[in-house]
């Protein structure tokens, strides 16, 4: 399995951000150990599932581009006339 490795400094914004809404919604204060674990579980168990909806949304885009593309491939075509 691919193991998402983050940046230093998005890793320490994505914990501090962690910190901060346990603060807000939760009235609780963690260490940024615990918020650190909890991001890499986040990552480790939902990062997939969020992984594989976002190359299906690429995988849907890059049909709808094909299509458009085949379409106007279509239109430039000439008109051939049987010679008789």
């Amino acid at each position: 399995m691919l193991v998402m490795k983050l940046p230093k400094e998005q890793k320490e914004q994505l914990t501090a951000r962690i910190q901060h809404y346990f603060e807000l919604e939760r009235s609780e204060t963690i260490g940024s150990i615990a918020a650190e674990q909890l991001l890499e579980f986040v990552i480790q168990e939902i990062g997939p599932h969020l992984y594989n909806h976002a190359i299906n949304d690429a995988r849907k885009a890059v049909l709808e581009r094909m299509q458009t593309l085949e379409d106007e491939l279509y239109a430039l075509e000439k008109p051939i006339i049987a010679k008789r």
